[in-house]
């Protein structure tokens, strides 16, 4: 067995990091190597110790969780962004995601997720909260009309590739499951984004996860 996943912790409520931590402690699959009430803090501990994974609140003092996934990518680190948030905000999770977070967890669930997430985060594989990619669901059920349209020009193939993305599996993964080869799912994954109109390193990712309703 190799060494734990590190982790930073920062959240401005001491009550509610000591909550996560005992969770943490508890799974024992991960190490936390320090924790931070506000995002200056955070981004010190960040930069001093590299954990795998920094648990960031949205709102925290001197500085959001958001601007802090965004110094991490900004600086290269090799550090996983997760965010906690309390809000069910559709425009928010977009902006995580083209910060490259992740991990975006509800707050009033988080005791109860952060576990499975950051098994996920680590294994390379995005978490969204299940009740906030519903609410999306519910919110796109009636879905622009440009957007159907886009998808239904997918082929069979293609759509098979997008609803593993949405289940966040990575290309080699998609490959193994299809059996294809690494290079001919990044063909397709460009030939969707041409399709779709998308841009971005993050963007397939995100209309995935907003659009598994569309796809199945």
């Amino acid at each position: 067995m190799g060494p734990r996943p590190t982790v930073v912790i920062a959240d401005d409520h001491p009550l509610f990091r000591e909550g996560l931590r005992e969770v943490l402690e508890a799974d024992g699959s991960f190490e936390i190597v320090g924790e931070a009430g506000d995002g200056e803090q955070a981004m010190s501990l960040v930069r001093a110790r590299r954990p795998a994974i920094a648990v960031l609140d949205l709102e925290m003092p001197k500085a959001s969780g958001l601007a802090a996934a965004e110094a991490i990518r900004s600086e290269d680190l090799d550090v996983a962004a997760v965010i906690l948030t309390m809000h069910r905000d559709e425009g928010m999770l977009r902006r995580a995601l083209d910060l490259g977070v992740r991990g975006y967890v509800l707050k009033d669930s988080a005791v109860a997720e952060i576990v499975a997430c950051l098994h996920m985060v680590s294994a390379g594989k995005p978490y969204v909260s299940p009740a906030l990619t519903g609410a999306l669901l519910d919110r796109r059920a009636e879905a622009p009309l440009s957007e159907l349209a886009a998808v239904g020009d997918l082929t069979p193939a293609e759509r098979r590739v997008l609803r593993l993305i949405a289940r966040g599996m990575t290309s080699p993964e998609i490959a193994g499951e299809l059996g294809n080869s690494p290079k001919t799912i990044e063909n397709h994954r460009s030939h969707i984004c041409a399709k779709l109109g998308l841009s971005g390193p993050h963007a397939l990712l995100r209309f995935a996860l907003e659009h598994k309703a569309l796809l199945d």
